[in-house]
This record gives structure tokens, sequence and C-alpha cells, in this order.
């Protein structure tokens, strides 16, 4: 990991960890006060419907609050940030530590003193809705305060563009040299180092969730996080049908048939700056499925539109590409 990257990581790991210490800190010094069994989920109107253990709580909040920063710290580390497209990766960090942060807190603070029954858990507690308000609040002063510090971070070159113009039209691109009825295909892993942490990290947090916030809470995280499993080590595929992407299951599956590719090349591409983020993107003339950042495959289609997949090896996926393309074109 290079020095740039070290300080992105640093400072995408920081508010996670001063969240955790505060909470860590709230429980150590307020421990003698709470019920054996504190309050610990929470129903529409603000009303107790479940008890959790003081050392349950500590698990859970370290749990959550670390996988959470382990996710966006291999983020800011792992991609190939140009411009000012860190920013938003980092600050948007610091807001869901803010967020989290200040509702463990709270749920910690309205056990306080609280008395119980029988068995030791805590009664007459209640979570007024009031602080889901304060706590989009603090991830928002949150969000603030990381821009401004990931301000202070040195600025990366700024991303290639769209493809060049001698590179649009139908003669532009490699080529790899094939014999007449010769039959060629090309496929390449386009995983990413950090996906899988991450695919683990969200589920993981899915069950944190599961715990705190319910069933309702935690089916999206944990679906979300299969899903990323699912395609964590996803193939890009070129032959006489086109591209495709796939990953472990049939389904999803990305194909783009070779009769809508006019030309392809290969090129830099960076995708929280050029598609918004990672995963499958659409923008305005353009989409991709963004692994990674790095190299890819750049195809021009009919329409003027772009497709973009990032690969390795993505120099010799273009050529055949547009070795097929004029074999195509020849047999028409």
């Amino acid at each position: 990991m290079n020095r740039k990257n070290a300080g992105r990581a640093a400072l995408a790991a920081l508010p996670f960890l001063l969240a955790l210490a505060v909470d860590l800190i709230l429980f150590a010094t307020r421990r003698d006060r709470l019920p054996a069994q504190l309050a610990s989920h929470f129903v529409g109107n603000g009303r107790a419907d479940d008890h959790a253990g003081r050392t349950e709580y500590v698990v859970v909040t370290t749990v959550l609050l670390i996988s959470m920063g382990a996710l966006w710290t291999l983020m800011a580390a792992g991609g190939k940030f140009r411009g000012r497209a860190h920013r938003g990766v980092i600050a948007s960090g610091w807001a869901v530590a803010g967020f989290l942060g200040y509702v463990m807190a709270v749920v910690l603070l309205i056990n306080v003193d609280a008395a119980v029954d029988a068995r030791g858990r805590a009664q007459d507690v209640s979570f007024p809705l009031w602080h889901l308000a304060a706590a989009l609040g603090a991830g928002a002063l949150a969000f603030g305060l990381g821009l401004l510090l990931a301000a202070l971070l040195p600025v990366p070159e700024e991303p290639a563009g769209e493809i060049p113009d001698g590179d649009g039209g139908a003669g532009g691109g490699e080529r790899i040299t094939l014999a007449t009825g010769e039959v060629a295909g090309w496929a390449r892993s386009a995983g990413s180092w950090w996906l899988p942490p991450v695919a683990f990290v969200t589920c993981a947090a899915g069950v944190a969730l599961l715990f705190t916030a319910g069933w309702a809470a935690a089916i999206p995280a944990l679906l979300f996080g299969l899903l990323l499993a699912a395609f964590a080590r996803p193939y890009v595929t070129v032959d006489r049908r086109g591209i495709t992407v796939s990953g472990m299951l049939p389904w999803p599956r990305v194909r783009v048939p070779l009769d809508r590719i006019e030309t392809a090349v290969s090129r830099d591409i960076n995708p929280l700056a050029e598609y918004g983020g990672w995963g499958y993107r659409i923008r305005p003339g353009r989409t991709g499925v963004m692994i990674r950042s790095g190299e890819g495959i750049v195809a021009r289609l009919a329409g003027g539109r772009d497709f973009a997949v990032t690969v390795d090896d993505s120099a010799t996926g273009a050529a055949l590409l547009n070795t097929l393309i004029d074999q195509r074109r020849t047999d028409h």
C-alpha cells in the first residue's frame, strides 16, 4: 500500500474507531448502573420488545463498528482514485460512523438506572423517535467533518476521458490475427482482492443488525452480502457472442451482443470518478460492470453509448473483440 492509500485508509478507519471508543467508554463508566438485560430492540412507538445482556451489547457494538470500518477502509485503500472522488468515500464513512455511534450510545444511555424485573430485564425503557433525527444530524455533521479532513489529503490526477475519437471508428483499435475460419475466445477473472472481505463484512453487519434491529433491517444487508459473495469472482468472456460478465451463479449475468459493438479499446478506468461507484453502473452515455479500478475493456456500441468492464489483460480482450467484429462484417 503506497503512502497516499495509507493516508486514505487511516482517515476512513478513524471515525469508526472513535465511535467505538466513545461507546465503550460510556459502557465502562456506567456498567454498574446498567441492568443485567438491556432493552435492545424497539418497535415503531419506541417501546422495547427485546433485551440483550451487557456482554452482548459490547460484542455487537464492537463487531458492527469494526466491520463497517473495515468495509470503508478497504474501499478507501483499494480504489485508484483521481480528482476529488476519494473525498466522497471517506466522508460517507464518517457519516455512517456518526449515525451508528450515536444510535448505539443512546441504546446504552436510556438503560442507565432503569427499573428491572425479577429476571434483571430493564423495564419502562423507550427509544424516543426524535433520536433517529438526532442520529441523522450527527451523521450529517460527521460527513462535513470527513469532507474537511479528506480535503487535506493530496488530490490524485484526473481520470482519462472517453474513448479517443481516433479509436471510435470501425477501423480503430488493436487486432489479433486469426486464420480464415479460426475460432477464438478469451476469458479472465475480474475479481478484486477486497470484494470477498467486503462480502464477509456485509454479512457480518447483517448478523449484527439481526440482534440489534431485527429481521426487517438485517435481511437487506444479508441479501446484499450474499449477492456480493456470489459475484466476488466474476468472469469476463469475449467470443462470437460478444462480451459476457458472469458470476458464480447463473444470475446475475450481463451480456453485450457482438452485433451491438462497433469497436473496443483497453484503458485505465476510475469507477468512482467516471461511473459513480462499483457494481453494475448506468450513467449518461455509458454503462459498465465496475469490479475495481484499473485497466478494462471499453466498447463503443451502436448509437454512441459505451460499455466498460474492469479486467486484467484487457488489451487482449479488446483486440479479440475488434477481430471478431471484423470477421462478422466480412461474413455479412
